[in-house]
């Protein structure tokens, strides 16, 4: 598995290995839907150290910036400036406005601001 893939469950085999070994190493369940931080080679125990929540904002790509209050919903084009996983800060470009504005990874390409 290379580094920025998302591991899912077919990517893992289940081995008798020694509790040396098997010390600290993420069950099938737990890793799968995770993204590799690292390059995980093919029998090799994947550790927390190895994954992260799966970035939904990658720098550089354009997303969907979405203010929403109740059922008001009002979107604008934008670029991330900085990767983020789910509920994680990022600053995003507002490319109508050019304006930098801080809200929240909600979804695969979707930066969420809240209402002050």
């Amino acid at each position: 598995v290379e580094r920025g893939e998302v591991l899912a469950r077919g990517d893992f085999e289940t081995q008798r290995v020694p509790v040396a070994i098997a010390r600290g190493a993420l069950s099938a369940a737990d890793a799968a839907g995770q993204e590799a931080t690292r390059r995980i080679t093919a029998g090799s125990a994947v550790r927390a150290t190895d994954v992260a929540a799966p970035r939904l904002v990658r720098r550089g790509e354009n997303v969907t910036i979405a203010l929403v209050s109740g059922a008001l919903r009002i979107t604008s084009p934008g670029r991330a400036l900085a990767d983020a996983g789910r509920g994680e800060p990022v600053r995003v470009l507002n490319l109508a406005t050019n304006r930098t504005l801080e809200g929240t990874a909600a979804a695969t390409g979707e930066v969420r601001i809240a209402l002050p």
